[in-house]
């Protein structure tokens, strides 16, 4: 918005005014917005969800020490989707339709991440929406990206074509061309993108959803997740960067790295109020948001096989999760003393604020794993 006032109108009027056009200054400027948004309206927002006694309620079989943060006040996510949203509609180019589809994949994921936490708090329970009614929402939300990056292929703006990690001629199509003029059946060219799509979405969001169990955990590696992707977004769109990295340049993607500054700036205001002992708790609405936000910039910008470096903590929690189910199905026997990952090692015996800053520094490490493998090619 103030991009297409100052910019696009103030701008032959005041050539100071074009400034407005680079996307460094719109996106430093939009991620100091997202901070100040974040610490600005915390502390009302934080106080109205302690009035209206919204709690946070406790897994009876967590950790005992988990026992004494039952009340916290939960669905702090809000402020979060708040602070990546506003300032990304401030200084971005609205005409961009991958901004769109960033907004729409942070929103909708959290309206599903709303409506679980809001039950919970109606029925004062910790179970929220069915599994059912979640996941057909996620996938319903997931496929929505899957069309609209479809109707971008075909104006040419998109590619559904992979960016395989250290190989850089290599890069598979996810499409069956082989079906696509084949009547009756040139839908089905375009399944293999829409399961993808939905698989790296679906699974980002519970992936992050899985981590956010220690105060400050979950948004922490956010910021190292998003930080990441800020830089990947940038030289992507960047004509001098990709051709150096022999990256597939997609100018329109450059815009996104205001969407990635804005997610950096709203994580970082929310863990000072989610610091370890948290104020308040981000619930599932910015838990699953977050998950969809990054899915969504890693799908855009073609680094979806880039994404387990990313977000490795993320990963490591979730493949914690479903070892474990796997396991105690198949074998009667359980791999860890408790999953996700991070409760293990709180019942090793680690204090929660270490668990906290060691996964921190794991996911400091993953991202600079992801970004030394642009020039491994």
């Amino acid at each position: 918005m103030l991009y297409w006032l100052l910019y696009q109108h103030l701008f032959p009027v005041c050539r100071a005014f074009r400034i407005f056009r680079y996307l460094t200054f719109r996106t430093a400027f939009a991620t100091l917005t997202a901070l100040l948004i974040a610490l600005l309206i915390g502390p009302f927002l934080i106080e109205q969800l302690r009035q209206f006694q919204i709690g946070h309620y406790i897994l009876e079989d967590g950790p005992k020490d988990h026992q004494k943060k039952a009340g916290t006040p939960t669905m702090g996510g809000l402020l979060i989707c708040l602070a990546i949203l506003v300032p990304t509609l401030l200084w971005s180019d609205l005409s961009n339709p991958f901004v769109w589809l960033a907004v729409f994949s942070t929103a909708g994921f959290g309206l599903i991440g709303f409506a679980d936490d809001y039950i919970k708090v109606v029925h004062r329970r910790n179970l929220g929406l069915t599994a059912r009614k979640k996941m057909g929402g996620q996938i319903l939300v997931a496929v929505i990206d899957a069309l609209a990056l479809l109707a971008l292929q075909r104006r040419g703006e998109y590619s559904t074509r992979l960016v395989v990690p250290f190989f850089k001629h290599v890069r598979p199509s996810m499409m069956l061309h082989s079906l696509a003029h084949v009547p009756y059946l040139g839908v089905l060219a375009f399944l293999p993108f829409i399961v993808f799509t939905v698989l790296v979405l679906v699974g980002a969001t519970n992936a992050v959803n899985l981590t956010d169990g220690l105060d400050g955990l979950a948004i922490g590696c956010t910021i190292i997740a998003a930080g990441a992707l800020t830089v990947l977004t940038y030289v992507s769109g960047h004509v001098i960067f990709s051709d150096y990295l022999e990256l597939q340049r997609m100018p329109m993607v450059s815009e996104l790295t205001i969407f990635c500054g804005s997610m950096v700036g709203a994580s970082i205001g929310f863990l000072w109020y989610n610091a370890h002992p948290a104020e308040v708790f981000m619930g599932d609405v910015g838990s699953l948001a977050l998950g969809g936000a990054i899915g969504a910039v890693a799908i855009i910008i073609k680094q979806e096989l880039l994404l387990p470096f990313i977000g490795g903590v993320f990963v490591l929690e979730a493949l914690s999760v479903m070892l474990q189910v796997g396991s105690y199905k198949l074998r009667k026997k359980r791999i860890f003393k408790m999953a996700p990952l991070h409760h293990h090692f709180e019942l090793l015996g680690w204090s929660e604020s270490k668990v906290i800053v060691r996964f921190w520094i794991a996911a400091l490490v993953f991202a600079l794993l992801a970004l030394t493998t642009l020039k491994l090619r």
